[in-house]
């Protein structure tokens, strides 16, 4: 099990194209999209009770969440301070995607790799790295983006390759066309 994101962030460059690989290969394989969620839902769960979040926190040195209206409403309240403020002080919008995110990175609320105000936190941080999520075959972009900063999004990733070659399907993974 890997968990030094600086390991895991230069093993990530090191695979980049066996990643994109295999990604292509899960969106074109006869595993089904509920098979491939099941295995990887029991993988979250084994590879995230052996990795203690704390101890890393790059999620909230690397990713820039997503804040809607109702996450703006209760951070704000919970910082005590208007909506306009949090906003003015804080966020940064999007204008294509009429959505806010923190402005800075590190999360401008990370102290000592804990949030400091971890009840109020945005969804989007709640359901990091969203792996327990239905649909991975349809999230494989952002898992690869997550697979190097989050330690159980590299390991779940890792094992799910292991665990498809070792069902036998290592020969049809290397005879796959690529496109190339």
């Amino acid at each position: 099990m890997e968990t030094d994101p600086n390991k895991i962030r230069k093993l990530s460059k090191e695979r980049e194209d066996e990643n994109w690989k295999f990604r292509s290969f899960l969106k074109g394989c006869d595993i089904s999209e509920e098979e491939i969620d099941s295995i990887v839902h029991r993988l979250y769960w084994q590879v995230s009770s052996e990795i203690d979040c704390k101890t890393c926190a790059n999620c909230c040195k690397e990713v820039q969440p997503v804040l809607d209206e109702e996450d703006i409403e209760n951070f704000s309240r919970c910082l005590g301070i208007s909506v306009a403020q949090f906003k003015d002080q804080y966020l940064v919008k999007s204008e294509e995607l009429e959505t806010f995110a923190f402005s800075k990175k590190p999360c401008p609320f990370l102290k000592d790799n804990l949030c400091s105000h971890y009840t109020c936190r945005p969804k989007d941080c709640v359901s990091y790295p969203h792996i327990h999520k239905s649909g991975f075959i349809f999230r494989l972009i952002n898992i690869i983006e997550n697979y190097s900063i989050c330690p159980i999004v590299f390991n779940v990733y890792e094992h799910l390759k292991d665990e498809i070659w070792h069902r036998g399907d290592f020969d049809s993974f290397n005879d796959f066309n690529w496109g190339e």
